[in-house]
């Protein structure tokens, strides 16, 4: 029997049926910025690519397809039914769809071609917002290129791989399949971060390159992949390899997945405890030199880091600032209220200084200049400890802004937060990116050179951003007693290297919010709190959608 007691109203509509990439105007900006210098019809052409995808991440169907991935996670089966060994894990198939697109779209490949790198970093900043765990793949598929292209037999055998545009699940000989992805198992139970501690060894066969491994990995990321890059102790020192699902032949290699993490967001995805005993691998670069092989893809997965909490950040901006808008209360919409105002502004902020920066650093990869190369050393750490750092406090106030609707699990705003915390992780934790940074300032003055002329290109144009640089230099000027402090320097390096950016860049309105409170001191210790006199009204409107 139909029961009605009230009619719904006051409550905002859902944000569906939108182009996530070309309402973001910061995005958008960003990509015509770096890419209209280049060749012909480049511009064109990845706008029609993104605003595709953006139009499709705004669908109900992708949001669905979200959903359904985080409310059925993956399932590890370890045996058959007959008792055999098989070590698989099984994805909804909404996780299927989402790997499909992203892999479709190119957000693998970004070595191989003009603006490569920017236009897939604004792809996985828009796709991400629909689901960021199935990102974990697609990133370390996209990072393993540096590191096999050491071995120039390997990269021709897998880099066609990598970047190809074809998602076809199922363990089979990636020789036989026409596409392939990357995991990697870097940390080990008695050593996390400290990797020159781990015990997994590495025994030559009697081919050229070719090893045994046995040993375990704590956390083995995706481990459904079809390769992994793993380090391993060989004679020679720690060292990095290649460690296929499935040989040539098509039998399956040894790797036991002993369990998977019950982690605390991140849930569509599958993070294992695996084991080697007896397992072929491939050496990728030299003995002992695994920390240097392996770099290249921790650098590019840090990047990622940076753009998935930009795109947290962004999504958790849109939903506050579509409710704000339609929800009303003390006499009118949220969105006028001056307080909420305040918070919305600050939040907008947040979003978009760690958008033109990931976008920044993405260009830097397609540059790939000698200053260029400088200045990832340096602004990827310092980028990755602060923006993954500001994504959970500031995800946590855009869920307040919905109220006891943001609280509730169909809002979408839960799965955010609870993902929020996960970059900062990634890739090594806040000290590991600070003393990152500090082994950077100590050993490659080029980086810091980098650095400083990138900051210097606005130097003049605003008075508190030249306070903050002059500052900076001030801590730079003693680095012998600098690592107790490093995360108050690391902290005052991102933030200036954003201010630089928005005032280079982002509209007047922006630029001066954010050198107000962020580099002129005149903020407090929570969003929402914006000096009087700033125009407010124009930095929340910057970042509203239409559906």
């Amino acid at each position: 029997m139909a029961t009605s007691t009230h009619t719904v109203t006051n409550q905002a509509p859902p944000l569906v049926g939108y182009d996530v990439f070309t309402t973001d105007r910061p995005l958008a900006e960003a990509v015509e910025r770096h890419l209209a210098p280049g060749p012909p019809g480049l511009l064109a052409e990845a706008r029609e690519e993104l605003a595709l995808l953006g139009r499709t991440a705004g669908s109900a169907q992708a949001q669905r397809w979200g959903e359904q991935a985080n409310a059925f996670p993956p399932v590890l089966r370890t045996h058959d039914r007959y008792g055999n060994r098989i070590d698989e894990v099984e994805f909804h198939p909404a996780w299927h769809r989402l790997l499909g697109k992203a892999v479709g779209s190119g957000l693998t490949n970004a070595w191989g071609r003009p603006g490569g790198h920017v236009r897939r970093a604004a792809g996985f900043l828009v796709w991400s917002q629909v689901e960021a765990g199935h990102g974990c793949p697609v990133s370390m598929t996209h990072a393993a290129v540096p590191a096999l292209r050491t071995d120039p037999v390997l990269a021709a055998e897998w880099e066609p791989r990598l970047t190809s545009r074809v998602y076809e699940p199922g363990l089979r000989p990636a020789g036989r399949k026409p596409g392939a992805l990357f995991g990697m198992g870097m940390t080990e139970k008695q050593g996390g971060s400290d990797v020159r501690t781990n015990t997994t060894r590495a025994v030559p066969l009697a081919a050229a390159g070719e090893y045994e491994l046995t040993g375990h990995k704590w956390f083995c990321s995706a481990p459904m992949c079809d390769g992994f890059l793993v380090l391993a102790q060989a004679p020679g020192g720690l060292t990095c390899f290649l460690v296929p699902r499935v040989l040539d032949d098509g039998t399956r290699n040894a790797f036991a997945i002993q369990r998977l993490k019950d982690k605390l967001g991140n849930r569509s995805n599958a993070s294992g405890e695996v084991e080697f005993g007896g397992t072929w691998a491939r050496r990728v670069g030299k003995e002992g030199r695994g920390i240097r092989t392996i770099i290249g893809m921790v650098a590019a997965t840090r990047l990622d880091c940076v753009l998935g909490s930009a795109a947290l950040m962004r999504q958790a901006l849109t939903q506050a600032v579509h409710h704000a808008s339609y929800r009303s209360a003390f006499g009118g919409p949220l969105v006028d209220k001056p307080l909420m105002r305040n918070v919305l502004a600050d939040l907008a902020l947040e979003s978009e200084a760690a958008t033109v920066l990931g976008m920044r650093l993405a260009a830097a990869y397609d540059a790939d200049g000698e200053a260029d190369r400088a200045l990832l050393r340096l602004a990827v750490p310092a980028a990755k400890y602060w923006v993954a750092k500001r994504c959970t406090p500031m995800v946590a106030e855009a869920l307040e802004c919905l109220g006891g609707n943001g609280y509730v699990e169909e809002s979408g705003m839960p799965r955010l937060l609870r993902e929020a915390p996960l970059n900062s992780i990634w890739e090594g934790s806040g000290n590991v990116q600070a003393l990152d940074v500090l082994r950077a300032l100590q050993r490659e003055p080029e980086a810091l050179d980098a650095y400083l002329q990138e900051v210097g290109r606005a130097r003049g144009a605003d008075h508190r951003l030249d306070g903050a640089i002059k500052a900076m230099l001030t801590e730079l000027a003693d680095l012998e007693t600098v690592e107790v402090r490093a995360r108050r320097l690391v902290e005052r390096m991102a933030l200036v290297l954003q201010g630089a950016l928005l005032v280079r860049w982002a509209p007047p309105q922006v630029a001066d919010a954010f050198c107000a409170s962020r580099l002129g001191g005149d903020w407090g210790a929570a969003f929402g709190t914006l000096p009087y006199g700033l125009d407010l009204a124009a930095v929340v409107e910057r970042a509203r959608v239409e559906a």
